[in-house]
C-alpha cells in the first residue's frame, strides 16, 4: 500500500481531526464575508448614509468622532469628501465580503477587511469604553487568521493552480 505524508494510505478517508483542521477557518470566513457584504449593501441602500449632514449620514458620524479619534487626521481626510469616503467604505466592504465568501484572493480580501476595520477602529470606535465593546477592534483581530492562512477549503483559491515564483 502507498502512504501519503500523513501516514494514511492513499484513498483512505481523513480523520475528524484532519477535517476539522482543514476547515477550521471556514466558519470565520463565512461570518466575516457575510457580515461585510451585508454592511456594504446596507450602506449602499441607505438613503441618508452618503449625505454630508443629517441623521445617519457619514458626514455627521465623522464630525461626531473627529475630536475623540485616535488619528483625527484620518477623519479630516474623510471630511474632505464624506460621500466619497462613504462610497469607498461601502464598496470596499462589499468587495472584501464577496472575495472572502468565495475564497477568491482571500489574503488580499482579508488585508482589505483588516484595513477597513483598523481605520474604523482608529476613528469611529476608538473612544468606546471599555475597548472590548467596540466591534471594529474585534473585526480587525478576526481578519488576521484569514490574512495569515488564506482559504483552501471551499474556495476559488483552493482550486486555482498554485503560483510559483521562478528563481532566475
Amino acid at each position: 500500500m502507498h502512504y501519503g505524508m500523513n501516514g494514511r494510505g492513499l484513498g483512505e478517508p481523513k480523520s475528524l481531526r484532519e477535517l476539522a483542521r482543514e476547515h477550521a477557518l471556514l466558519p470565520l470566513r463565512v461570518f466575516l464575508g457575510a457580515t461585510f457584504v451585508y454592511a456594504g449593501l446596507h450602506k449602499l441602500t441607505d438613503s441618508a448614509f452618503f449625505h454630508t449632514t443629517g441623521t445617519g449620514s457619514i458626514g455627521e458620524t465623522m464630525n461626531a468622532v473627529r475630536d475623540s479619534a485616535a488619528i483625527p487626521a484620518l477623519v479630516d481626510l474623510a471630511l474632505k469628501s464624506p460621500s466619497g469616503f462613504g462610497y469607498a467604505i461601502a464598496i470596499g466592504e462589499l468587495l472584501v465580503g464577496i472575495g472572502t465568501l468565495l475564497g477568491l484572493w482571500t489574503r488580499i480580501a482579508a488585508l482589505g477587511g483588516a484595513l477597513i476595520s483598523l481605520s474604523l477602529w482608529l476613528t469611529v470606535s476608538w473612544q468606546t469604553e471599555p475597548y472590548y465593546l467596540g466591534n471594529d477592534l474585534i473585526y480587525l483581530m478576526a481578519w488576521l487568521p484569514l490574512l495569515l492562512g488564506g482559504a483552501t477549503s471551499f474556495s476559488v483559491d483552493g482550486v486555482l493552480p498554485p503560483r510559483r515564483r521562478r528563481i532566475r
